[in-house]
């Protein structure tokens, strides 16, 4: 899993990373993205120069090394909107509303382009396929048609770079997701907050006709509680038949968590499925 803030990183930035040991995120603390106007000025990054993707890739092709084919590895990629968010330190919002001149969706074409070469340099390392993490697609971000307009042309220029994928993932972040907008992406499994935020488990399967990744909610599993734990496992498993569903957190764990607490996921998750084959 890559760092939060590596989509950002080759951009000339700055980025604190103190918290993330602590349970906290990493921040951006210098970003050349300081007012509307900057955005005009922001580089085609190329895959060969870029040193924080490479880093990334190297790591990628590592880890193919060592699992050796025993398991399906898909690398994270963040979409356009959610690097350039990143970039404005928070006032992105602002900016599209101040954006009659096109300077952020020339921004978004050169981040996507960039990124879609990312996400097909992977696959073609041996990724099944990518990650694709939006976290800007949610009405506690945005008006659904800002999203439609600035976020899906280049998420999908993103997801054609990774079409060679077998297994490419989307993780729709947030409390209160777009889920009518990018439900039909052409992606293989998708990935929300189950239980933490709508649709439900059994709804999110049904309307979008794929395997759905999730289940847990990922602060439960941080803070150890178990019966909460126990409830969702249950549920989703019931609740899908065993069927079309990758059992995983909703997102992220966040730190510090405890090895134990992954047995019992693993311990309950067996006597589920047990109960349901009787």
């Amino acid at each position: 899993m890559n760092n939060g803030m590596d989509a950002v990183e080759d951009y000339n930035t700055e980025i604190d990373f103190s918290e993330v040991a602590k349970g906290g995120v990493a921040k951006v603390i210098k970003t050349p993205i300081n007012a509307y106007e900057d955005w005009l000025n922001l580089p085609l990054l190329e895959l060969e120069s870029a040193a924080a993707m490479q880093r990334e890739l190297n790591h990628l092709e590592h880890l193919l090394n060592l699992v050796d084919g025993q398991a399906p590895v898909i690398m994270t990629i963040f979409s356009p909107l959610t690097t350039a968010d990143k970039l404005s330190k928070g006032p992105l919002a602002e900016h599209l509303v101040q954006d009659e001149a096109g300077y952020i969706h020339q921004a978004l074409d050169k981040i996507a382009q960039s990124t879609a070469a990312l996400a097909q340099r992977a696959i073609e390392l041996g990724a099944a396929g990518i990650y694709f993490a939006s976290q800007m697609s949610s009405y506690d971000k945005m008006r659904e048609e800002v999203y439609a307009e600035y976020g899906v042309p280049y998420d999908l220029k993103v997801l054609e770079g990774a079409q060679a994928g077998w297994f490419n993932a989307i993780h729709a972040h947030g409390d209160d997701i777009m889920f009518n907008l990018v439900k039909d992406y052409p992606v293989h499994v998708f990935n929300w907050h189950v239980w933490e935020s709508l649709p439900e488990l059994k709804e999110g399967i049904d309307y979008t006709g794929k395997c759905v990744m999730g289940g847990i909610a990922r602060m439960d599993i941080t803070h150890n509680n178990r019966n909460p734990l126990r409830h969702q496992i249950y549920r989703s498993i019931t609740e899908s038949g065993g069927k079309n569903l990758i059992l995983t957190p909703g997102c992220g764990i966040r730190h510090p968590f405890e090895e134990d607490t992954i047995r019992y996921l693993q311990k309950v998750k067996s006597e589920t499925e047990a109960l349901l084959n009787k």
